[in-house]
């Protein structure tokens, strides 16, 4: 009996049911015919059915709504009468308006619907199980056909491989052959959502996943991720900064981060029956504005871990101990929120939990964890205000998850000896478990508590060869403080993955120091001091003013949020809080006669801080404590403040309410892209995210995770117009750096985690441009397909290249196009683009699916509306000089270099010819605009019998939030009345051509109003 006792209770780092697989050993490869994309689609089918799952000969809709409700009696035990189920799937599972995110919710959040029977009483029915998942059914599809003008669709289309769960269709796969550029399929993925997902019953909004993959590569991804591609691409006012391109695909792999890519392999492990059902019933996060998160592998493996170990904790009466605990080692920018996030929902949900504890360790930190917390579930975050608030929730038995620091649960354990809570079963939780924790406080709490877990999430641990000298010998390394090492994702995992980007490190080294003076300390103060002398100061000041420009490229544009803006922004890491005063007095000196148009946004923000050097590589944390600061410091921050009151219009100063205040309004200007570069000593290096930032000037010492930290503030993904994070230190880090990516990496990492050098990247730029010149001439045709592939391929790969010299010093004056020629190149490249989504755009099968454009990189340097203006501003002042051909024909070639003003070609042209002798451009500009849309939308109101009141509002809706509404009842109200139930369903078809003509229409018009400017 004891025996059998004891195997039950065996410890198991990964049991059967553990979602991803310990490690995946792929079989050896044996194919070696060409396999065609049916050949690989038949394949991909017979691994599912192999798999368990129902093959279902379903190609039209009525066939999938019969089968739905087959499947939904069959998981709730009930049959449908007609008349029920009619009701049912009308109100319940379609909705009248909903669209993708409606029922993203519906599946992910209410999955349980009320059913009204014909005999008055009701009914709960789950479209999903989610407590136990092998009672749903897994059912597959292929080749599923919406023709054409089928409930509204634009293109007949053919959908390649749909999983459905319980009927619903809820993974869908596109599939391109073997040797096609697998972003063809992200691509189709977006053609399905604008032509034909939404259309008919709209059952293919209900799809959950998408996964593409061209049998060699495979990648998935949420659909909130195509929603926000599709919305950031029509300028879509409400666009979020996260998942919005093909940038936030992600690979899946094995528990030791190996990835699993070819689709054989992908299909035995992502499609195992355990595997989708526990990514789409527990591992998605829906957040509180409704964007679809779904984890990664390794997010998957450290919260199991987690969640495995508190059960074994429990079983083997360990609560209270290190071994009950241990700490998951994920890089800084690879989620570690979320992840935590999860793990705090899911552990809480254990029947032998009482309170899970999120303790967050330092008031910055907290601030920007709390606002992560509070996206993915409101009032979660609720416990942050006191320590009274915390006392409160501690004794509430309905809060179950407390966000805390750990200041105030020190305090509260002072202040509470024998306090009930502390007999309880509580998950305590740490964000970034690094230094404070190993110290008194981190003793109290586990003095205090009696049955607890305690885990850790860092992205940089102490090991003993980062740990400091002083504190207790017995926590002085992660490991010591919170146990076993339960899950490691490395930097070097992440930018392999690409999940967080690579680092640009420029050292340098032209800034003159005191005779016989190195950077490295000698003497700290006496060093500190030298390095502090008002010529040094200058000189760095005036390089960051005359480089600023090109490391955040100025010159390039992105979509954020529904505004267009000008490249990214940057942090300015400074020693001391004397150091920042200073260079704060430089950057106001050098910039002082420059127009205002011209000179950098400027913000400044430090605090107290014990100690501003620290021996071991960690960050000295500032609080909010400006009371400490010595006079001047306090006064010359206040002045600071009163130079950003002047710049946004806000009321800040240093008393502890407002500063506080300050640090979280600062930080959103920093997320929004509205300030260029602040100033900090300490702040903001560890624990904040902004998408936006791309550039760290370093002017003080950092190593080890110190150093890791900070770097990292640079390398979050945002677009691809955002390559790598930028590090230009005016110190000599070298070392420092090779020390540190060695310790959080591995000791291979170095040429991983740091850009190629400048010369190997102009060289391919070289041998590709000349390629290009002597390949294709301009002003001779691109004759026959194989040869346009290739000047797509080139041209491509010419622009990637581009995008990353632009950032390096060396580059300046030694571009190899000039111009004009990358004008008409782009203009030829366009022109192609346009010819290729014409033929994909059409009934026929695409023979193009292996031609990729980057277009997004095109629109980078497009020209904009100013720039035409001052052209014909030029042109208008030079006519009759005999010159004006020459700049009409400038103007037609920037014109046609522009991916968003080729449409509208015809109203600059017609501008042109207009334009009077004298009087101002940009009102003219304005005025013929202004006639030209009301012409233009008059014709379309006529043509199709509009109401006039309600299309003008509509139309003015859509340039004020800049995009039009597709979804909802607006475009009802503009149209004439008609029975919804005509024979021939006029209605869907009347409602998508006006659409499109008013979408066409906006699309025209969208920008020009103003002039382009921002």
């Amino acid at each position: 009996m004891s025996e059998v006792t004891t195997r039950k209770y065996d410890p198991i780092a990964v049991s059967s049911e553990s979602t991803v697989v310990a490690e995946y050993v792929p079989d050896a490869a044996s194919e070696a015919s060409y396999q065609s994309e049916a050949d690989l689609e038949r394949e991909f089918i017979q691994l599912l059915r192999s798999q368990a799952y129902e093959y279902l000969p379903v190609t039209s809709e009525p066939q999938l709504i019969a089968n739905l409700r087959t499947q939904l009696e069959l998981l709730n035990g009930i049959t449908f009468s007609d008349s029920e189920w009619e009701t049912f799937f009308s109100e319940r599972i379609i909705g009248a308006n909903d669209g993708i995110a409606e029922k993203t919710l519906r599946f992910q959040e209410d999955h349980v619907q009320l059913l009204k029977r014909d005999d008055g009483s009701t009914k709960n029915v789950s479209l999903i199980d989610k407590a136990n998942i092998h009672n749903n059914r897994l059912q597959v599809i292929n080749q599923y056909e919406m023709d054409q003008n089928e409930g509204g669709a634009k293109h007949a289309t053919r959908y390649d491989v749909t999983v459905l769960v319980n009927g619903l269709p809820m993974v869908h796969i596109e599939l391109k052959r073997r040797g096609v550029d697998i972003r063809e399929a992200f691509n189709q993925i977006d053609r399905y959502q604008r032509d034909s997902f939404w259309a008919g019953s709209g059952l293919f909004e209900y799809v959950q996943l998408f996964v593409i993959s061209n049998g060699t590569l495979t990648k998935y991804y949420s659909n909130t991720t195509r929603r926000q591609h599709l919305a950031d691409g029509a300028g879509l006012k409400k666009a979020r900064k996260t998942s919005n391109s093909f940038e936030f695909t992600s690979w899946w792999a094995d528990a030791q981060n190996k990835p699993v890519q070819d689709l054989t392999a992908f299909a035995k492990t992502f499609f195992a029956k355990h595997t989708l059902l526990n990514i789409l019933t527990k591992y998605c996060v829906l957040t509180a504005d409704r964007m679809l998160l779904v984890m990664r592998p390794y997010q998957i493996v450290a919260t199991e871990r987690i969640l495995q170990k508190i059960d074994i904790s429990v079983n083997y009466k360990q609560l209270g101990s290190v071994a009950a605990g241990g700490y998951v080692w994920h890089t800084t920018g690879s989620g570690k929120t979320l992840t935590s996030f999860k793990t705090a929902q899911l552990a809480s949900k254990l029947p032998s939990v009482n309170k899970v504890l999120f303790v967050v360790d330092r008031k910055d930190l907290d601030y920007q964890t709390m606002r992560e917390y509070d996206r993915f579930e409101k009032g979660a975050a609720n416990s942050n205000t006191s320590t009274s608030v915390l006392k409160k929730q501690l004794e509430n038995p309905q809060a179950k998850i407390i966000i805390t620091t750990i200041q105030k649960l020190a305090t509260f354990i002072k202040a509470n000896t024998g306090h009930e809570i502390y007999s309880g079963h509580v998950v305590i939780i740490f964000d970034e478990c690094h230094r404070s924790q190993f110290g008194d406080m981190h003793t109290a709490i586990t003095k205090a508590f009696k049955r607890y877990n305690l885990f850790g999430f860092t992205g940089t641990p102490i090991f003993a060869a980062n740990a400091g000298s002083g504190g207790n010998p017995q926590l002085k390394t992660t490991e010591q403080a919170f146990g076993d090492k339960l899950h490691t994702y490395t930097i070097v995992d992440a930018i392999t993955d690409k999940n967080v980007l690579p680092f640009r490190i420029d050292y340098v080294n032209t800034i003159k120091l005191p005779e016989g003076l190195t950077d490295k300390q000698v003497s700290a103060i006496d060093t500190e001091q030298a390095l502090l002398a008002p010529e040094r100061l200058r000189q760095v000041t005036a390089y960051i003013l005359e480089h600023f420009d090109q490391k955040t490229k100025r010159a390039q544009h992105y979509s954020l949020a529904g505004k267009r803006v000008h490249g990214f922004n940057a942090l300015f890491a400074t020693a001391s809080i004397e150091a920042a005063k200073r260079y704060y007095n430089q950057f106001f000196i050098q910039q002082r006669d420059l127009p205002p148009a011209r000179q950098l946004k400027v913000g400044l923000i430090y605090s107290y801080a014990a100690n501003e050097a620290v021996e071991d590589g960690a960050l000295d944390e500032e609080g909010f404590e400006t009371t400490a600061l010595d006079a001047s410091s306090r006064d010359f921050l206040e002045d600071a403040i009163q130079d950003y009151n002047d710049m946004f219009g806000t009321s800040f100063d240093t008393s502890a309410d407002k500063f506080q205040n300050y640090y979280k309004d600062l930080s959103l200007r920093l997320k929004q892209r509205e300030i260029d570069v602040v100033i900090v000593v300490n702040m903001f290096l560890t624990g904040f995210d902004a998408t936006t930032l791309n550039t760290l000037f370093v002017d003080k010492n950092l190593r080890a995770h110190g150093l890791i930290q900070a770097y990292s503030r640079t390398n979050r993904i945002l677009n691809s117009v955002k390559t790598y994070g930028n590090i230009i230190t005016f110190r000599d880090l070298e070392e420092e750096t090779n020390d540190a990516i060695a310790l959080f990496g591995n000791k291979n990492a170095q040429g991983i985690v740091i850009l190629k050098p400048y010369g190997e990247y102009y060289d391919e730029y070289a041998d590709k441009v000349t390629e290009l010149l002597d390949n294709f001439p301009l002003g001779t045709p691109i004759v026959g397909e194989a040869a346009q592939k290739a000047f797509i391929a080139l041209f491509g790969t010419i622009l990637r290249l581009q995008n990353i010299l632009t950032s390096f010093d060396d580059f300046a004056g030694q571009e190899i196009l000039t111009v004009r020629q990358g004008q008409d190149y782009r203009s030829v490249y366009l022109d192609l683009y346009a010819e290729f989504r014409r033929d994909k755009d059409s009934d026929k099968e695409s023979i193009n699916d292996d031609v990729v454009f980057e277009i997004e990189l095109i629109k980078q340097v497009e020209i904009n509306v100013d720039y035409i203006l001052m052209l014909v501003q030029k042109y208008r002042d030079q006519r009759g000089d005999g010159d004006d051909k020459e700049i009409r024909a400038e103007i037609t070639r920037a014109i046609d270099a522009s991916p968003s003003l080729r449409n509208k070609k015809d109203l600059i042209e017609a501008f042109v010819d207009s334009v009077s002798i004298t009087g101002e451009v940009d009102e003219e500009w304005r005025a013929f605009i202004a006639g030209r849309r009301e012409t233009e939308l008059d014709a379309i109101i006529e043509s199709e019998g509009l109401r006039p009141d309600e299309t003008r509002v509509f139309v003015d809706t859509a340039f004020r939030d800049g995009s039009i509404q597709t979804t909802g009842t607006a475009i009802t109200k503009v149209l004439p009345p008609v029975s919804r139930f005509s024979a021939t369903g006029g209605h869907g078809e009347k409602k998508q051509r006006v659409l499109e003509k008013l979408g066409a229409f906006f699309e025209r018009f969208f920008g020009l109003s103003d002039g382009g400017r921002e």
